[in-house]
């Protein structure tokens, strides 16, 4: 129960102090919390949270599993994106019938977000880069390099948009109704369970564990940690590219330069991770619960005329109680 507790206190004094912040605007609190619960769980509005949740919740997943070790993994726009691209070059330009090209986009994405992600395991484990440095700083690479090749050679001939050519409808996502939301929610669930499963049943969990409570005593038990860390980064950035590809073989079927990045993604999962304690199921509550929050934050603006940036704001305030109370941040940062 403590842990739990630990994190709904911050949780209800983030409320509180939004509310105390709603008023001073002079709107009522419970109005605009109704409204972003009904904005966000409604029946107009349950389609864009989930559409919203998936790549949150794909990430938050992604990020969550070096930083059950201690490692916090900050380069998940650049993986996000890479996998996308290779996503779509593959769906583009790889001959065969739709489902295998859809299976082969979905394993490009993944391989490429691996592999870019091992890319700052190694950077650390051989020439002592923090992975903080490195995961970060590899990111903008990745994204311009993504940004080239939709302003050139896979640009769309006839936009003027930096945009890629659309995928032909046999090597896209399945679609689930007209909301956009497609069956990668179904990938993001099974990669979601598979975490929580090797988390608390295999070895490869209890090293991740024991690593996130000391690093030192890991050491004297006999983890490798250099190895330790290639692999969870490897397996940080295969989800974060499969989100990406995901993302790309669903609608507008096609990559626009910062679509990724802007709706903020990696951010928002890591900031459900750190909520979470990146433990799996509460890393699943948290991202919906932030998603929501998001996607609720439009129907708020509209009943209260309050804008919908206070739930940025809520967010922020909410991490800042989090770290005060049970501090994560310094934990993580010692490790």
């Amino acid at each position: 129960m403590k842990p739990l507790l630990a994190r709904l206190v911050p949780a209800a004094a983030a409320l509180v102090l939004g509310a105390v912040l709603l008023l001073a605007t002079g709107a009522n609190p419970l109005t605009a919390y109704a409204a972003i619960v009904t904005g966000a769980f409604g029946p107009d509005g349950i389609t864009d949270t989930l559409a919203y949740a998936v790549p949150v919740a794909g990430m938050a997943v992604a990020l969550a599993v070096p930083l059950r070790a201690g490692m916090v993994n900050l380069g998940g726009e650049g993986q996000l994106v890479l996998g996308a691209i290779s996503a779509l070059a593959t769906g583009l330009h790889v001959p065969g019938p739709g489902p295998l090209r859809v299976v082969l986009a979905l394993a490009a994405g993944t391989v490429a977000g691996a592999a870019y992600a091992a890319l700052a395991a190694v950077c650390e484990n051989r020439f002592r880069v923090p992975l903080l440095i490195s995961t970060l700083l590899l990111s903008y690479p990745a994204m311009s390099f993504a940004g080239y090749l939709v302003r050139f050679p896979m640009k769309d001939a006839g936009s003027s948009l930096p945009q890629s050519g659309q995928l032909p409808p046999g090597a896209r996502l399945p679609e689930f109704g007209a909301g956009g939301v497609t069956s990668g929610i179904l990938l993001v669930a099974a990669v979601a369970v598979a975490y929580a499963v090797i988390d608390a049943r295999t070895p490869a969990g209890f090293e991740s564990r024991v690593t996130g409570w000391g690093p030192r005593f890991a050491a004297y038990a006999g983890i490798d940690r250099p190895r330790l860390t290639l692999r969870l980064l490897a397996v940080s950035g295969g989800i974060a590219g499969l989100v990406g590809a995901i993302v790309v073989l669903g609608f507008p079927y096609r990559f626009i330069d910062g679509a990724l990045v802007t709706p903020q993604y990696t951010w928002i999962g890591l900031l459900a991770a750190l909520l979470a304690g990146a433990s799996p199921l509460g890393t699943l509550v948290a991202a919906v619960f932030f998603a929501a929050l998001t996607s609720g934050g439009f129907a708020m603006e509209r009943a209260t005329q309050v804008p919908r940036e206070l739930t940025a704001v809520l967010q922020a305030v909410l991490i800042l109680f989090l770290a005060a109370t049970t501090g994560v941040l310094r934990k993580r940062g010692r490790a």
